[in-house]
């Protein structure tokens, strides 16, 4: 649960006159696979912006979530995990994130602080010491890791010298946020709104859709098949005698084996997954939902640039 102060530094739309000139500006948020970016943008925008998975490599493009205060507007740019790229869609993403560390106007690095420090965490520290400033750091995941372990990796980071500001915070209980989402805002620059404030995201709807049955894909599968998985819009049309929104999906994977598990017994996954994502949208979109699931073979997909500029668009 939120607490009452977290939730009142992360009120949207401001009930109290800005101390100081209005803020606008975007913040990159980046870091390893897995270790909180999608939860904590969609934390800190109040809704849900961003498939969430424990799988490595969810996020496959950059995706806009905006908050708006009475201080200004942030429009963080969540973005796929930094990695050693080892198919064509992952070079692809790694250059999603590369390209947000160089353009927006401030970097979060995002860290888990209940994992074991290693080699992807000092790829990410020289990544970011190449990168301008200003430059922030945030330990994730405080809620799993006991105080006394805070410290030496606070003091590990001050010691790196490349950020202006260090933030432990949990983005599944808000603990921490309303002192990130100020630390933030220090660093943007005055200006007016980059986006109409009732924006939440610049991700089309179809795209949302397609999204969403994939988290509920990775939510139900193990192993090589997540990373092989796609979901692809065929159509997208609102069915107005029956009022609700009807869309067809093809569901990609690599193998034909893969296919009969994606399908599960009977039908049985292919099903589960469907009806969890249309519950999920008719949450967030509100109105009624039709899944329309096909499965399809797609050998070497993840190398198909014609099929990746598809996707990833």
């Amino acid at each position: 649960m939120i607490d009452d102060e977290v939730r009142a530094g992360l009120e949207p739309h401001g009930t109290t006159k800005p101390s100081g000139p209005r803020k606008a500006g975007t913040v990159a948020v980046v870091g390893r696979p897995n270790v909180g970016k999608s939860t904590l943008v969609n934390a800190l925008v109040g809704t849900k912006v961003a498939i969430v998975s424990d799988k490595p490599q969810t996020t496959r493009r950059r995706v806009l979530g905006i908050r708006n205060s009475a201080e200004g507007q942030m429009v963080f740019v969540d973005t796929p995990g930094l990695h050693k790229p080892l198919h064509r869609l992952n070079k692809l993403m790694l250059d999603e994130a590369y390209e947000a560390i160089r353009e927006e106007d401030v970097r979060l690095l995002v860290i888990d602080a209940s994992a074991e420090w290693g080699g992807g965490d000092r790829f990410s520290l020289k990544i970011l010491a190449k990168a301008p400033p200003p430059r922030l750091a945030v330990l994730n995941k405080i809620d799993l890791v006991e105080k006394n372990r805070l410290l030496p990796l606070m003091a590990q980071l001050s010691d790196a010298k490349i950020f202006d500001e260090i933030v432990p915070i949990s983005a599944l209980t808000g603990d921490g946020l309303a002192q990130l989402t100020a630390a933030l805002l220090s660093h943007l620059p005055p200006g007016d709104e980059l986006f109409p404030q009732e924006t939440i995201t610049t991700t089309d709807d179809a795209t949302r859709v397609a999204e969403i049955v994939r988290e509920k894909f990775l939510e139900r599968t193990r192993e090589e098949i997540p990373y092989g998985l796609g979901v692809v819009v065929r159509s997208y049309r609102e069915d107005e005698e029956r009022k609700l929104t009807v869309v067809a999906l093809d569901v990609i994977v690599e193998k034909d084996n893969h296919k009969g598990i994606v399908l599960g017994r009977g039908g049985s996954m292919i099903k589960d997954a469907g009806t969890a994502a249309r519950l999920e949208l008719e949450k967030v979109f509100g109105g009624r939902f039709h899944i329309e699931l096909t499965v399809v073979v797609k050998p070497g997909w993840r190398e198909d640039t014609r099929f990746l500029t598809e996707l990833t668009s």
